[in-house]
Parts: structure tokens; C-alpha cells; sequence
């Protein structure tokens, strides 16, 4: 192993530092990635001020975007390896790196600054990054949904649903997304088809909404079930949260198609998944579908006046300003992982998700020439 002299002294390991993002999906990637790694890891909590927006845009190696004093200590010993996620994330990392200059630097998703400050970004399909020899496409987001986690949350929770009559649906509920939103009708459209389906079968639901289902949506959610159910509302990070039972005790998952992180966790299970669009007609998700091919543009015109600078931002603004969740949809369907809920059934995939943690451990394990 290349060492710089400040690798954890009892057991010789790189040490870590993950600076946090203001988005939980973000740290649920930096945190199952710090564990496929193994080596000891220190969590690195942000509160961000004013200036961070504009330091963003700089690309700037500066402390001047938080608020040192309710953020976590960034001092010596300094780190061999930083991994973060979130613009606002960037000018920590620089300076970071200009304290400890060996320091490697690892991002998630897809930053502002240029792609050659960063030894390694790791990447999905909607954010649509160059090739390099320094980004990692992997075909969908890191997630901590493993089948040790889920069969521990599963027995956790299942005397607690002993009630209910299976089979069991989970319906994963996220929210507005960049061009689209999750209004109450949508709630209450995505209640009652998932109440049919259980219905269907005679079992029941598991549903848990997420941070960004909005308090109207929940309550249509909620109204529109006509079947028995357990319904847990997202109660911030700190609650209690069944969604790892959910998908550990599921014959079929429901998710909701604005949140690439869930719809990654969902298919990770090797269960049924059902994709719930959660918008219809003109703004739909795949509204612009063709039978073969990337996406087509994205009709402009939003419901509200960041959708439509977001549907524009994806059509003309170069691809670091914007995401396109529909590129994730396709490739969910075309490989068979998933279909879109409503839809005839289609044949199942023949092989298993792609393996994308395994895939990140090894390239950081070989910037530490291990």
C-alpha cells in the first residue's frame, strides 16, 4: 500500500472522512460505500450558511460556506481519503486537500467543478457524465440494502405485522423531483391502484412515504387505500423507519419513479418492481417514450416555474446543471429489473443488478495501490 504517512495507526488503513450532504439518498451512497471499504471511517456533519451557493459556482477550496461552529471539527489527524456528495460539499473537499495535499478525494453523483480535481467520480446514467479514466459509471446509485440488512429489519418487524394478510406490496413514496411533481391527486391515483393490486391477491400494504412526500400528499395517500396496511409517515431522520423491513418482508414493491435511490433498493431485492409515475398527460415521466433510443426532449412547460426551468435546464443547459431520471426508467425496463405499474407484465431480468459498490471498493482500493 502507497501510504502518506497518516493512515490509521492500529490497523494501518486508509482513514476516511465522509463529509456529509444536506440529502439523505447522497449519504446513504457515502455511507454504504465508507462500509464496503472497511477502514476507519469519521462522519464529518455540515450546517452551511449564506455564501455556499456562490462558493458552489467558484469551485472555491474554502471553509467560508459553513458554520464552523455547528459543524463537525475538521482538524488533524487530516484524512488519506475524503468521500462526499452534494455541491455544496466541493470547497470543503478542496480544502481539505490543500491541509493534506496527499489526500485523495472521492465524489458521488455529479460535481460542479472541473472532473480533474477529483480522483475518482462515481456516477449514474442520469447525470449523463463524460467517459474519463478517472468517473466510474455505475448503472445505478450505492445503497445500503443488503440482504443481511434486509432479513434483520424483516424479523424485526414482522411480529409487529403478524396482523396483516399477505402476500405483502411495500410502496416506497417519494415526492417532488426536479421537473415533476407529486401532487395530492397523484397520491391518491397511486392509493388506489396499489390498493387494487393488493386487493387482487388478497394481501395488504406496506407503505412508507420519504423526506420529500409532502404532508397533502400523505393524507390523499392515505385516503385512497382501501385495503388493510400499514402506513408509516417519514418522521426525519431520527424516527423510527421500516423501509428496510419493508423491502425484506415484500412480495412486490411499489415505488414511486422520482427517486433513483429507492428504485435502486427496490431492484436490488430481486422482488417484482413496479415503477408509479407520478405524473400523467403532457408532464408525465414517460410522456416522450420511443420505442428505441435515448429520450426525446422533454416537453418544456412544468406546472409550476422551477419545473419548467428544470425541463429546460435538461433540454439546453449542459448536463451538469440538471438530471434525467427518465434515461434510469429505460434502462430499468429494457433490462427487465422493473416495469411500470399499470403495464402488461413483461419477462423478468435474467441476470442480477449490476454489482456497482463492488465495482466503486475496488477503484478506490486502487488509488491506495491495493
Amino acid at each position: 500500500m502507497q501510504s502518506n504517512g497518516n493512515s490509521d495507526q492500529k490497523t494501518g488503513a486508509p482513514r476516511v472522512w465522509i463529509v456529509q450532504s444536506p440529502h439523505s439518498g447522497d449519504n446513504t451512497q457515502l455511507r454504504a460505500l465508507a462500509a464496503g471499504l472497511g477502514w476507519p471511517t469519521e462522519v464529518k456533519q455540515l450546517a452551511y450558511r449564506g455564501p455556499e451557493p456562490l462558493l458552489r459556482l467558484m469551485s472555491r477550496a474554502s471553509l467560508a460556506g459553513i458554520d464552523r461552529a455547528r459543524s463537525s471539527p475538521l482538524a488533524p489527524p487530516w484524512p488519506d481519503l475524503v468521500i462526499c456528495s452534494g455541491r455544496g460539499a466541493e470547497a470543503v473537499a478542496f480544502w481539505i486537500r490543500v491541509q493534506h495535499p496527499a489526500c485523495r478525494l472521492v465524489f458521488i453523483g455529479t460535481p460542479w467543478a472541473a472532473h480533474a480535481r477529483f480522483d475518482l467520480i462515481i456516477t449514474t446514467p442520469q447525470y449523463r457524465l463524460p467517459q474519463a479514466p478517472n468517473v466510474l459509471h455505475n448503472r445505478l446509485p450505492l445503497h445500503d440494502a443488503t440482504p443481511d440488512v434486509l432479513a434483520a429489519a424483516a424479523a424485526a418487524w414482522a411480529e409487529r405485522l403478524a396482523q396483516l394478510p399477505r402476500p405483502f406490496t411495500a410502496v416506497l413514496v417519494g415526492g417532488r423531483s426536479g421537473p415533476y411533481l407529486m401532487t395530492p391527486q397523484a397520491a391518491a391515483r397511486l392509493g388506489r391502484m396499489a390498493s387494487d393490486m393488493a386487493k387482487a391477491d388478497g394481501g395488504s400494504l406496506l407503505i412508507t412515504t420519504s423526506a420529500r412526500t409532502s404532508p397533502a400528499a400523505a393524507d390523499a395517500l392515505a385516503d385512497a387505500i382501501s385495503v388493510p396496511c400499514h402506513l408509516h409517515r417519514w418522521a426525519g431522520a431520527a424516527g423510527e423507519n421500516p423501509f428496510h423491513a419493508f423491502l425484506g418482508l415484500a412480495h412486490r414493491i411499489i415505488v414511486t419513479a422520482d427517486s433513483v435511490s429507492m428504485m435502486a433498493e427496490a431492484v436490488s431485492t430481486g422482488k417484482p418492481v413496479l415503477l408509479f409515475d407520478i405524473e400523467e398527460g403532457r408532464y408525465a415521466m414517460r410522456a416522450e417514450e420511443r420505442a428505441a433510443g435515448a429520450p426525446a426532449a422533454i416537453g418544456w412547460r412544468g406546472r409550476s416555474l422551477d419545473a419548467t426551468l428544470f425541463r429546460l435546464l435538461i433540454n439546453h443547459a449542459p448536463s451538469r446543471f440538471s438530471r434525467d431520471l427518465r434515461i434510469i426508467h429505460r434502462q430499468l425496463v429494457s433490462d427487465g429489473h422493473a416495469q411500470w405499474l399499470g403495464d402488461p407484465p413483461r419477462p423478468a431480468a435474467s441476470l442480477p443488478p449490476e454489482d456497482g459498490l463492488a465495482r466503486a471498493v475496488a477503484r478506490i482500493r486502487g488509488l491506495f495501490g491495493l
